[in-house]
């Protein structure tokens, strides 16, 4: 949704007529009003309207002889911008039925939602600070800080999904691939696949179809792509499903990837670049972890880039120490799944 805000019309310096001071018997059967027509054009926000002067009557009072002169002047010196013309479809003449005009107005005002976050441009800026900073996220750390480091340790690593082996992947009994988007599969921010992924990713859906998916705290997010518009353009460049969901990993359940898929998040493999979100949310949920190094550092953003430096951290000192991941059940040796790339 996005907030509306109000927009006058340009501020125009063209003489506007105003009603003649006429004697009490001067007939006014020789005199015509100027009418004003009205026609639309779109800006960012609302559909406003733009003036447009049609001929006028001129009437000069002659004072020797206590006469109004009135004449047409068929070329009014009254010239608007080209972007104030009426359009040659306008219908409406405002001196027709002004207050109809009005209420109609008034109706289409009414009918638009309100709402602070219905601005786009504030939503956006709250995706941005949201990606940079995870309330969930951070309250699932604390946990995992606390007692289950294994949760950040994920099934086996990869360089980048180029050496995933699909077709072992499939055959061990597993259903379907969940990504994630931001330096996965996609630059961050970006609506397009990373370019050296394609035959792998094409070679992954070849092997399981449309049990493909994407979930992202991105894309697909009802907090921050709301009317799903970057959940769809994706879709359109990469050709794989965005899952919606509500609640940011690694926090909430695998409830919108199970009704999508149509099993147990325990037959999924869930692959991402970040060991406290992808993995933990994967971890906590029974799917197959696969973390992959991020594409581009350098489009990620400072303090993403000193967070993810310190998960990394804290993750190699557990399995320095003698943490693993929990075992699963359908390809207890994870790195059977790992090939050379193409």
């Amino acid at each position: 949704m996005s907030c509306p805000f109000y927009a006058s019309l340009p501020n125009c310096n063209c003489p506007i007529p105003t009603p003649l001071n006429l004697p009490p018997n001067f007939s006014r059967r020789r005199t015509k009003s100027t009418s004003f027509s009205f026609s639309t054009y779109q800006t960012c926000s609302r559909t406003i309207s733009s003036l447009t002067l049609h001929p006028t009557i001129i009437c000069n009072y002659r004072a020797q002889d206590h006469l109004y002169i009135c004449y047409s002047d068929p070329t009014p010196n009254h010239t608007f911008p080209n972007q104030f013309q009426s359009s040659p479809d306008t219908n409406s003449v405002i001196g027709e039925n002004p207050e109809t005009q009005f209420e109609q107005i008034q109706e289409e005002e009414h009918d638009k939602p309100t709402g602070l976050f219905t601005n786009m441009w504030w939503v956006d800026i709250k995706a941005a600070l949201g990606q940079r900073i995870n309330i969930e996220g951070i309250r699932c750390s604390v946990s995992v800080f606390v007692k289950e480091q294994h949760l950040a340790l994920p099934h086996v690593s990869v360089r980048d999904v180029r050496y995933i082996d699909w077709t072992e992947l499939h055959r061990r009994g597993f259903k379907g691939v969940v990504f994630d988007k931001d330096n996965t599969i996609t630059v961050p921010y970006s609506l397009k696949l990373w370019g050296p992924l394609a035959s792998s990713m094409e070679h992954c859906k070849s092997v399981f179809g449309n049990n493909v998916a994407v979930f992202s705290n991105s894309a697909g997010l009802c907090e921050y792509d709301h009317d799903f518009s970057k959940a769809r353009a994706l879709e359109k460049a990469i050709g794989i499903k965005v899952i919606s969901h509500r609640v940011k990993k690694p926090a909430g359940t695998a409830e919108e990837i199970e009704n999508y898929f149509g099993c147990t998040a325990s037959q999924l493999i869930m692959i991402g670049d970040r060991p406290f979100t992808d993995v933990v949310y994967g971890n906590r949920n029974g799917f197959f972890t696969i973390l992959t190094e991020p594409l581009s550092l350098s489009e990620e953003p400072f303090i993403v880039r000193q967070v993810r430096k310190l998960e990394m951290a804290f993750t190699n000192h557990w399995l320095g120490k003698g943490k693993r991941p929990v075992s699963h059940n359908l390809l207890p040796d994870a790195t059977q799944c790992i090939k050379d790339p193409i």
